[in-house]
């Protein structure tokens, strides 16, 4: 099914305009470039910046895990595996980089996730371009379905509870003390 997939996504590709194939195939550095560089702005307009700082270690260990996990399970990429599939878009990886997980998949997986609990206003933009941003290397040739899924899932599951967990220990009087609230009654301060 895997293989069936992928032929039938990258008969699709083929198909369509040659100014998509070029926003693929440049489309899915560019977009983890965007994903960096949200995070810069989230340390800037997240309301706490320890969820930023814990999302973005949280998506560099998924990346470390995934790369880990590719040596250990050592699939060959579709590009060379898949027969009668059509060309890839993109340039077929070399012998040895693994296909599963895919890491742009698992990095923005973790830094949409990361993203949207550190920054929740972007929640809903940033969580379907990771998802667009994944598919998009099925689309050019270089993954399965599955390597996407996984990458996404992988990304997903490590770097969540990072966020979450940096959000949850500075929350209660922290926040209110940046409302101007008294930390132990909770009163507010005449003076804002």
């Amino acid at each position: 099914m895997n293989d069936e997939l992928y032929r039938d996504v990258t008969s699709l590709a083929r198909r369509t305009p040659d100014w998509l194939h070029t926003l693929a195939e440049y489309g899915t550095d560019a977009g983890l470039l965007l994903l960096a560089a949200l995070f810069a702005a989230a340390w800037w307009a997240a309301p706490r910046r320890a969820p930023v700082v814990a999302g973005a270690a949280g998506t560099a260990g998924a990346y470390g895990l995934s790369e880990l996990l590719k040596v250990w399970v050592e699939r060959e990429r579709p590009c060379r595996a898949v027969h009668g599939a059509a060309a890839p878009l993109a340039d077929c990886p070399p012998p040895g980089d693994w296909s599963f997980p895919s890491n742009h998949a698992t990095i923005a997986g973790a830094a949409a996730v990361a993203l949207a609990v550190a920054w929740p206003r972007i929640a809903g933009w940033v969580l379907p371009f990771a998802v667009v941003l994944a598919a998009s290397r099925v689309f050019v040739g270089v993954h399965y379905p599955l390597d996407v899924a996984a990458g996404l899932a992988l990304g997903a599951a490590v770097a969540a509870p990072c966020a979450a967990l940096a959000r949850v220990r500075i929350g209660g009087a922290g926040s209110r003390r940046r409302r101007g609230a008294d930390t132990l009654t909770g009163a507010r301060s005449p003076i804002e």
